[in-house]
Formats: structure tokens, sequence, C-alpha cells
């Protein structure tokens, strides 16, 4: 049984397979065709809604923009979901869609719905952001709010006008806005149960790390799921059928953010969005990095342990994580034990993880003051794509030497790793150019890197060498007072490195 609200009106939808994603059960068994199949794996955006969830209080919906044809039906359990068809209150258009009519933002209207909504997403976060009357969009918001939504008819410029003037409208909330009862309702559906969560068609979702462990004593053999933005993609584009699933979205221990003394451990659950404003601080390259993490609809719903598990060589943040020398906690029925993540990948999609167990936190050190981390990825578009190589580098300078030199890639073996030939090259030198020679020298020859659609072997070889040498030139400008260069001396910019960079 699945039990939420649909634009305001409670549903309650039961006979549903594990494997149902949010479009089909709309489409299919709610007959609301609004929203759109564009891609099927969460690169188009056509198929955007928003989805509201209880604040802390359960006093506010908090909303979010993802996509359909990806996030499991099940997860709408106590959630509210807003679609295209929920916005109009009879004639009257919200901001967002009659912004869009004026801008002429439409012409074959197929991807208008997923664009309506996450204009919706965006309209909601600045009206709630407290300002009257909201602050101006910045380059940056437009990107992460429509970086995710494809057209092919409009180019963009009449979407993007339609996204600016919206907040001139008149406020015009649907009916369902108006209920005041509306968020304690939902909340009610989200209350905490305690003992074992029956079993839905398969799919269930235990609310406690306890439940957790009990279920994967029972059936080791079941499919985790979180986020589902890999996952599902098994059953859209393999046509695999997922039959027992266990979703590790509402336990309570893998959404917890620990910080120590040393740093932080992050639940395993925690969405790449939670995760971006505690980077901020001590480790701007690598939040900024999360803002090239494919798009908005997929961060929230993406987590950091399912990137981590999934052990794909070109996950983006493998790497990084490997170059700050992070550490694991798995769990299961037998317990807890950490090990480092350099030992967690062992082949291409093999893990250390035993079959019962799972990863319950992600260990991230705090950075000292000498630390130094630089981010690069190669891709080639810089919105919403996956990297072709990307490189993650960690260091201190001390005394004009180089120290605890960690250099760690994707996309140059059949796991994310580090290239220790390389940094013990580089390790107790000088930054110059006969240290960096030696360590492209060595990197070439302890990393075979692979062929595929992104690249070619000898392709991701050239490019690791020269994300090398730009390091290089990076850390001589940071060296001369004179070099102004805010490319160079900006740790958190062009972290991207696309078809398009100069």
């Amino acid at each position: 049984m699945i039990d939420f609200y649909l634009n305001g009106r409670r549903q309650r939808c039961s006979d549903v397979t594990a494997d149902t994603s949010i479009l089909e059960l709309l489409r299919t068994h709610l007959g609301q065709t609004g929203t759109k199949e564009g891609c099927a794996s969460g690169d188009c955006g056509a198929c955007t809604v928003a989805i509201g969830e209880p604040d802390a209080g359960g006093g506010e919906l908090l909303y979010h923009s993802a996509n359909a044809c990806i996030t499991p039906a099940h997860q709408l359990d106590g959630c509210h979901l807003v679609t295209v068809e929920g916005l109009a209150s009879g004639e009257r258009l919200h901001p967002a869609q009659a912004a869009m009519v004026d801008c002429h933002g439409s012409q074959c209207g197929f991807c208008t719905p997923g664009i309506v909504m996450s204009l919706f997403t965006l309209y909601e976060q600045q009206r709630r952001g407290g300002e009257e009357p909201p602050a101006p969009l910045t380059q940056e918001r437009l990107e992460a709010a429509l970086g995710g939504n494809l057209c092919r008819c409009t180019g963009y410029r009449p979407i993007r006008d339609a996204a600016l003037c919206m907040n001139d409208y008149p406020a015009a909330d649907p009916a369902w806005a108006e209920d005041p009862g509306l968020a304690g309702s939902v909340a009610w559906l989200r209350r905490p149960r305690s003992g074992e969560p029956a079993a839905d068609g398969h799919y269930v979702a235990p609310q406690d790390l306890a439940a957790l462990r009990a279920l994967k004593a029972k059936r080791p053999a079941a499919r985790l799921v979180a986020g589902g933005t890999d996952l599902w993609l098994e059953t859209t584009q393999q046509l695999k059928s997922l039959e027992d699933l266990i979703d590790v979205r509402q336990v309570a221990e893998l959404n917890a953010i620990e910080e120590v003394e040393a740093g932080w451990w992050i639940g395993a659950a925690v969405t790449l969005a939670r995760l971006m404003p505690l980077l901020a601080e001590p480790y701007p390259a690598f939040e900024h990095l999360m803002h090239r993490f494919a798009s908005s609809q997929i961060r929230h719903r993406a987590t950091l342990g399912g990137n981590v598990a999934n052990a794909s060589p070109i996950g983006d943040t493998p790497p990084v994580l490997l170059a700050l020398d992070a550490r694991l906690r798995l769990d299961g029925p037998r317990g807890s034990r950490e090990l480092p993540l350099a030992d967690f990948f062992l082949d291409y999609k093999c893990t250390a993880l035993a079959e019962d167990e799972f990863i319950a936190a992600i260990f991230l050190p705090r950075p000292d003051s000498a630390t130094h981390l630089k981010v690069w990825k190669l891709s080639k578009r810089r919105e919403d794509d996956i990297s072709a190589v990307l490189g993650a580098f960690a260091w201190r300078l001390e005394d004009g030497v180089m120290r605890d030199v960690h250099l760690a890639f994707g996309g140059m073996a059949a796991i994310p790793r580090r290239a220790p030939a390389a940094e013990a090259a580089l390790e107790g030198r000088t930054p110059d150019a006969e240290a960096f020679s030696a360590a492209r020298k060595a990197l070439a020859e302890e990393l075979a890197p692979m062929t595929d659609v992104r690249g070619s072997g000898n392709y991701r070889r050239v490019a690791a060498g020269n994300l090398l040498e730009r390091l290089r030139l990076m850390i001589a400008a940071d060296g001369d007072p004179a070099d102004n260069n805010s490319d160079n001396r900006d740790s958190a910019t062009k972290v991207t490195l696309d078809a398009y960079a100069h």
C-alpha cells in the first residue's frame, strides 16, 4: 500500500509492484498523463515532478524536483506529490505557467510539463526563503534549477525569460496550497512505526537500523534502494525486474550527519543536496563539484552511500573521497566494522561488502589549514553529464615541498583508485617541472584506462597527465603574488572542464 497525497488529495494505491516508478504509477494506475516520459533514464527532465516532504517540525512541506521515471513509486509513501495538473486553480494559472505562456517558452510542448515543474519548485524555494519580494535569480541558481531539463525547440532563451519574470506575477496558489491542514496530514502518514515493517509486494521500508539489520538477515539477497537514480536504470533501460527491494531512505541512523572532532560521519542515505552545505567551508572544490553532479532532480534523490556502493569507475564522489582518506562504516546483522575506502573497491562493480552487509556511514576527515584539494572533471558537456576522467588531488605544501600527496582518479581503471607511483614521484619534492614530469610518467605506467563511448584509453591517459600538469601550473601561480588568474588561484573554480572550456 502506498499512502500519499497527490495534488492535495489522498491516494491509497495497492497492488503496486516493487519496481513501479512514479511515472508509471501516474500514467498507468492513476490516469494522470500530464507527466511525460522522454529518456526514461533521468537525463531529459520531461517527467519532472515535485515531491513535498514534511520539515522537521511537520508544520510545512518542503518541495524538491525529481525525475518520475527513475523514482520508486513506493517512496511516495508519506509524501505530497505535485504534478503539472495540480498547479492551476480553475482558469487561473500558476505564475510558472503564466510566465511560460507569455514568454512563448513552449513549442512542441512535450518537455513543457517538466520545465514548468522545475520552475514551480524554484518558485516555492524562493517564496519560502522568507524574502518579500524574493531575491533576484542568479545565473547559478537558474542553472541549478533548469540544468536537468532539455528542450529541442525553443533554444532556452524564452524559458530563461519565464524563470526571470515569474515572480512579477500575482501570487496564485493552487487550491491544495490553501489547505492549512495539508502539511499535518502528510506528516501523519510519515509517523514513526515500531517493529518490523510489513512487506508490500516485496518492497519494504524500515525506519531504523535494527529493522534494517533484521531484514538483511532474513533477505540477504534483497537489493537496497535509496535514491534509485542508478538502480532504476536496470528496469527502464535493461528491462530487468526488481522484485525484492529494501528501501533505506527512511532509516533514521542512515540519514544522520554526526560531527566529531576529527571530521564528520555522513549517513549513507544523506542526499547530495543535503551534503553540499556541509562541504562548502572545509572543501569548496568538493562542494563545487556537486553543482556538476548530474542535475538538481538527481541531487535531491541520489545519496553519498549509493554513489560509493555503486562502485562505478566513473562515479564522481569516490575519487574525491579517496583523495581525502575517507573511511566507511559497514553494518549488518553480524555487527559493524570500519575499513578505509581504498580497501572497499576490489574489481569492476565488485566491493568488499558481504552479502548481508550495507554501508551505514562515510567518514570525511576534517582538513587542517595546510591541506589543499583540487578537483577537475572532464566531460563532453558541462551540464548533467557523466565524467570521462575525474582527477582529485590533495596535498600539503611545507617548506616548499609537497607532503601527504594523494592523487585519485575516476575513469582510469576498472575501479576508482589512487595512483601510488605518481604520488611517490611528488612526495617530498618541490612542485617543479621535473617532479611533475616524473609523476606523469609513473601515472602512464601504473594505470590502464578503459575505452568506451566517453573516450578512448589513450585519450584518458593523455587527459590525466594533462590534469597533473594543470595542477603544477596552478601551484606555481598560487606561489606568485603577481599572478591574479582567479582560475588558477581559486580552488573552487573550473571544476568542470568540458568541450567548451577555454
